[in-house]
């Protein structure tokens, strides 16, 4: 019996969803009410013999992995691993290399709650900390909003958090590793890659930590420092906050994304709980699809100034390709979420949210200021440029509604705005795509060190590279590896266009660590997993919209070909 029946035949769906709702039995089956929406009479049934729920309000079912990927976010296989080791059920054995992998990874988790501790202390035990607690509290940050979000503080000191690993002999390369060190530029040594800064850490959706963010309190460096990519975070993959607000966002059936961690405390703090953070950064399509998974609906909320103005439309753009339902909230130019409910309070707040404003409207506002140009080629440039961005809309529904919006918005005849559409073939947003760790750094190996091609090749499987931003790259690799061609950035850049030159060179004159063959594999299979994790996802989905309609044969067709791939994502 395969790892996924075993589950299955162990775990007690009642138990599992007993966490998230109160159920009374009625005959053979048990009802309460939905756990995934708001509702004051039950339509939540759950059949304990079939081991399945359905709801009759929002049509949520499927079986006991469908419950927990929904409710915790988590992916088919994190959901396995969960019941797995709440049943005390037994993973199948790794390969060396995914267990050496997976060995670091759990070291870096380690390290980083030792560092959180750390910085924890360093707030609220050393007479320094206590000048940036009082910085925050001065910020109108609570006790209580400190103690949840878990922020600390990193000493003003090149080795404090340097010599405090070093008595407890974890090796420095490790803290390079976790992202909490560098090696010394003048001076030999590693020294610490936060100091004098209030400290964020940023949690999985699972609560552990992954990262931290830090701002200076000096005001004579950079206000804000970011952990870099490391085996266990990606920045365009994850949103600072959701692990706190998930099923807030969840109720509300909205996300309001902001750029940063104090706009987040401002919103959390003030109880507008359903809320994230894109980190600062650009938000990518990662991001977008992960806050799909608990609302269907994004409200961008950038700073008011012409930066984040500029942000919020590209953020638009992207949801719109993503096929997403997304609005702006426009705040005066001179504040950010954060400043604005410190200045006008919560309900304006509140008043100002109801007022945001469609996502093609505000593209419409942002390239017109709200009043046509006078000249007709200035008109016909801002509506060739909208039309790009409708264009790439996935849903063709939602897509000619909004053709017929531009068209009257700008008065020109719908059916000729049609006839303007041309197919988008996906070439800039493949170039804006964010690599992971794992692509740049295997990147890297296989251009810098040509030795290690063939045995990498051996290892890798059809699809490897499907969900990842760089498979056009791996692609033309592959194919110059088997047709004997030398590996290079000149003969690549013959297989693709100038900007994704551009990219790839970018990335392998950053500076790199001497590679090995082991770690090589273990970012190809790192790979493999983002892949199997992506297929897995859509292979659910599938199973619980054949379940509702009844149609069993493709269900057990569709649960077999999901038990083969966990078997894949379980050895690695």
């Amino acid at each position: 019996m395969d790892v996924v029946e075993q589950i299955r035949q162990t775990a007690s769906l009642l138990e599992i969803a007993s966490q998230y709702t109160t159920l009374n039995k009625r005959g053979s089956k048990y009802v309460g009410l939905c756990p995934f929406h708001s509702e004051r009479n039950p339509s939540f049934t759950l059949d304990p013999d079939k081991q399945l729920y359905h709801c009759f309000g929002c049509g949520a079912g499927g079986d006991v992995f469908a419950l927990v990927m929904e409710k915790e976010g988590m992916s088919f296989p994190e959901a396995v691993k969960h019941l797995a080791e709440r049943y005390r059920i037994p993973l199948p054995q790794r390969s060396d290399a995914a267990a050496r992998a997976q060995k670091t990874e759990e070291k870096i988790f380690k390290i980083n709650e030792d560092a959180l501790a750390f910085f924890r202390r360093n707030l609220h035990a050393t007479e320094e900390g206590k000048k940036a607690l009082n910085y925050l509290k001065q910020r109108g940050l609570a006790e209580q909003t400190l103690e949840t979000l878990r922020l600390g503080y990193a000493p003003e000191s090149w080795t404090a958090l340097a010599d405090h690993f070093q008595a407890r002999g974890v090796p420095p390369e490790l803290l390079m590793k976790a992202g909490l060190v560098v090696p010394g530029r003048k001076k030999a040594g590693w020294f610490d890659r936060f100091r004098g800064r209030v400290m964020f850490p940023i949690f999985n959706l699972t609560g552990k930590t992954v990262a931290f963010g830090g701002r200076t309190l000096s005001g004579t460096e950079t206000k804000y420092l970011n952990s870099p990519e490391t085996p266990i975070y990606s920045k365009g993959r994850i949103l600072y906050g959701l692990n706190f607000t998930k099923d807030a966002v969840r109720t509300q059936g909205a996300l309001i994304l902001v750029e940063g961690y104090t706009d987040f405390t401002g919103l959390f703090q003030s109880g507008i709980a359903h809320c994230a953070a894109s980190l600062g950064t650009s938000l990518t399509a990662a991001q977008v699809s992960l806050a799909r998974r608990f609302s269907p609906r994004l409200i961008i909320n950038y700073d008011g100034d012409s930066a984040g103005r500029t942000a919020a439309a590209r953020a638009v753009a992207l949801c719109f390709e993503q096929g997403t339902d997304v609005s702006v909230v426009v705040l005066p130019a001179d504040l950010d979420p954060d400043g604005y409910i410190r200045r006008h309070g919560r309900e304006a707040y509140l008043a100002l949210l109801d007022k945001s404003r469609s996502g093609l409207r505000f593209l419409f506002d942002a390239a017109t200021g709200g009043r046509l140009p006078a000249t007709p080629e200035a008109k016909a440039g801002i509506l060739r440029s909208l039309l790009a961005a409708v264009d790439k809309m996935p849903d063709p529904i939602v897509k000619s509604e909004y053709v017929h919006q531009l068209s009257n918005l700008f008065g020109v005849d719908e059916e000729f705005v049609r006839s303007v559409l041309s197919p988008q073939d996906g070439t800039a947003a493949q170039e804006d795509a964010p690599f992971l760790y794992a692509e740049k750094r295997l990147l890297q190996i296989l251009l810098h060190n040509p030795e290690f091609v063939p045995s990498v090749m051996d290892e890798i499987l059809e699809g490897d590279f499907d969900s990842v931003g760089s498979r056009d790259i791996f692609s033309a690799l592959c194919d110059l590896h088997h047709s004997s061609s030398p590996l290079n950035v000149q003969t690549l850049g013959a297989r693709l266009n100038k900007g994704r030159v551009k990219h790839l060179s970018r990335i392998l004159i950053e500076p790199s660590d001497p590679p090995t063959p082991e770690e090589a594999l273990d970012c190809l299979f790192a790979l493999r997993k983002i892949h199997l994790d992506e297929r897995l996802r859509s292979l659910q989905a599938e199973i619980v919209d054949k379940e509702k309609k009844g149609n069993w044969d493709s269900v057990r067709k569709l649960i077999s070909l999901r038990n083969d791939l966990t078997r894949q994502r379980m050895s690695l």
